[in-house]
């Protein structure tokens, strides 16, 4: 299965002009206090970050924070995925995933091609399992179907044909298997891709700037005060519109705005590990837990990504965390079509838990719909929960019809409407990757350490055309082309990047989010000391 991109040109490596750093935290904060912005959104994961690039584009003064780092928590803790949802097929809902299945061909051709990658999905049947082969098989071509079989025709396959591009299935009772194609990405990337797009057509962006308190004019909210917890300073903003975006604590800030505000939302925690892989992969496992539930293993930034759990969620969402049960969980589960040498508990380099945020009400989170809430507060703040990251495009769009459609036209005359603007447009760095890494390798002036084949994959698959910035920072500084570990890809020159220009301030913001040290287990002691260097020299 195969997925088409549009080649775009690639400009040589010294002609595109760098792009220029992002202001100081301070010159932001100064420019958030004194402006009075159209919409002022809090928080930084997806459904916020996309929201604000849709209002930037509108031509709204759009304002963007987050208490900690953006796609920080839920929005970083996917499985990592673009997909029509095959599990829904379950419930009937074929209008559902054919709509899920527009966006992710969207995000994945013409939106972001750089930054997504077509993935081949082999979902085993074995003897006693909760589906016949018939049933997946009728399912799978189903499914393709409704992505206008632009993924291929799903169909059935051998268990030998299989074995050979998932060398560690099992094959013990394993009768067939069903094949079906979607998509995956680096969900942080996107993210900060997304944020980048925002700050393109316009929008204001600080993260680690948390909510203290929100302002009131005549009883509707008009803007946040806000601590930097970075410096300590506190300053405000002022908005004529503010959208509560927080996801798990979308609650707490309604409560800001109404102390007896009733919950809207419930959590559902999923629970993913990351294990170093004992042989390459050439696809995906969906494996049928019940019902219900599958359990994916994923080959991902070189290493095997399992998961997930889905449980409902108590507490303080700060304090999720992957425990020795879900860990335990996914590695049995997994067990079901995986053998036993790749799920050795040495090879785990990580683990990361997210919350799902469900719309209020009783019944099991796994059957819970990902459906996208928008209500307004009696200060008129509104809040958006839920939703899935496929279809991050839609819901940015859906919250500003939305804002639109509110009485009294509050974003004035000025503003585009929504459905005025291109459906498609692409996100900064949009080009071929494979046209890229070959470029970084063919384009390399010298003098200056030969990137390697890998680092030039790297750079391409989560940079775009956005990469020749850090090869030009690598080849003024050559030290900066060095590898920052010796067993990943990533060089110096990123993290210089993602400090100046993608607004990385702590070591966890470098090697959780703008790059994948911390997944591949490499974010030593000494990594952490001289990214912190880095830092402290901005």
């Amino acid at each position: 299965m195969t997925s088409q991109t549009t080649l775009q040109s690639v400009p040589a490596l010294g002609m595109r002009p760098a792009s220029g750093s992002n202001p100081s935290r301070a010159e932001t904060r100064e420019q958030l206090a004194k402006a009075s912005y159209d919409l002022l959104v809090i928080g930084g994961g997806i459904l916020g970050i996309s929201t604000a690039w849709h209002a930037a584009q509108s031509g709204l003064r759009v304002a963007l924070v987050d208490a900690g780092d953006f796609a920080g928590a839920t929005s970083s803790a996917s499985s990592k995925l673009l997909h029509g949802g095959l599990r829904y097929l379950q419930t009937g809902a074929v209008k559902l995933v054919a709509e899920n299945h527009f966006e992710r061909r969207a995000v994945s051709r013409q939106v972001a091609p750089h930054l997504a990658n077509p993935l081949t999905f082999y979902l085993p049947v074995y003897k006693g399992g909760p589906h016949g082969a018939a049933k997946l098989g009728a399912g799978v071509f189903a499914y393709s179907a409704l992505s206008a079989f632009g993924d291929g025709v799903g169909h059935l396959l051998s268990p030998a044909k299989a074995a050979q591009d998932v060398p560690e299935l099992r094959t013990d009772n394993l009768k067939a298997v069903a094949v079906y194609g979607d998509d995956q990405m680096n969900d942080a990337r996107m993210a900060l891709m997304t944020v980048r797009g925002a700050v393109e057509a316009g929008a204001v962006v600080l993260n680690h700037a948390e909510v203290t308190g929100l302002r009131f004019t005549k009883g509707r909210v008009t803007g946040a005060d806000l601590r930097d917890r970075q410096s300590g300073d506190e300053f405000g903003v002022n908005a004529r519109l503010v959208l509560n975006a927080t996801g798990p604590w979308v609650d707490h800030l309604r409560k800001m705005e109404d102390p007896n505000a009733a919950p809207s939302i419930r959590l559902s925690k999923g629970a993913h590990l990351v294990l170093k892989r004992t042989a390459p992969w050439k696809a995906a496992l969906a494996t049928p837990i019940d019902k219900y539930r599958i359990t994916f293993a994923l080959p991902w930034e070189d290493m095997l990504l399992l998961g997930t759990t889905d449980e409902e969620f108590e507490g303080d969402p700060a304090d999720v965390s992957v425990t020795e049960k879900d860990t335990a969980q996914i590695l049995d589960e997994a067990a079901f079509s995986i053998r036993d040498q790749q799920l050795d508990r040495d090879l785990i380099t990580y683990a990361f838990a997210g919350l799902r945020v469900l719309p209020g009400g009783p019944g099991d989170t796994a059957k819970a719909k990902r459906e996208t809430v928008v209500t307004e507060g009696t200060g008129g703040m509104l809040s958006v929960a839920g939703g899935k990251w496929t279809t991050f495009r839609h819901i940015g769009r859906t919250i500003m019809k939305k804002l639109e459609a509110l009485p009294g036209h509050p974003l004035g005359d000025d503003f585009e409407p929504i459905a005025s603007l291109p459906k498609k447009l692409p996100l900064p760095g949009i080009a071929n990757p494979r046209a890229v890494a070959h470029r970084l390798l063919t384009d390399r002036p010298a003098p200056g350490p030969r990137m390697g084949a890998d680092t030039a994959k790297h750079l391409a698959t989560h940079y775009g055309s956005l990469a020749f910035d850090i090869a030009r920072i690598a080849n003024e500084n050559p030290e900066l082309g060095e590898r920052v570990h010796p067993d990943a890809p990533e060089i110096w020159a990123q993290v210089v990047y993602a400090r100046d220009n993608e607004w990385a301030e702590t070591q966890d913001d470098v090697l959780r989010r703008r790059t994948t040290l911390t997944i591949r287990g490499l974010a030593t002691d000494d990594v952490r000391a001289k990214v912190q260097d880095l830092l402290d020299k901005k």
